[in-house]
């Protein structure tokens, strides 16, 4: 079965930066890789996901002030957020798509609060 550690999350003020990242405990080599974000009383969604050719895809909001990457060699795949706003507080979860199921973190907070 497979691991996804995720890390990074905390408590931070609006127009501030956090970097999430999420390590693998196998090979991410071929996967397409995603993080996604549950606030409070609102469903699940993907905030931005990376293709195994190193494509992106960005949730509307978030576009321009996220980005996400992947270092294959070290399983690793990361979110780089900044100019955090209110909006942003929520659980983000790490996902893998491998084949025939997909993988999850257990989800890292983040807050952003004054």
């Amino acid at each position: 079965q497979v691991h996804l550690e995720e890390s990074g999350g905390g408590l931070v003020q609006p127009g501030e930066s956090l970097r999430l990242a999420c390590v693998a405990s196998r090979s991410i080599v071929g996967v397409v890789m995603a993080w996604y974000r549950q606030a409070p009383g609102k469903q699940r969604e993907l905030v931005a996901e990376i293709s195994r050719g190193g494509i992106t895809n960005y949730l509307g909001s978030v576009e321009g002030r996220f980005t996400i990457d992947r270092d294959n060699a070290y399983r690793k795949v990361s979110l780089e957020m900044n100019n955090l706003k209110p909006e942003d507080t929520a659980v983000y979860y790490c996902n893998a798509r491998f084949q025939p199921a997909d993988a999850w973190g257990q989800g890292i907070q983040v807050t952003v609060s004054e």
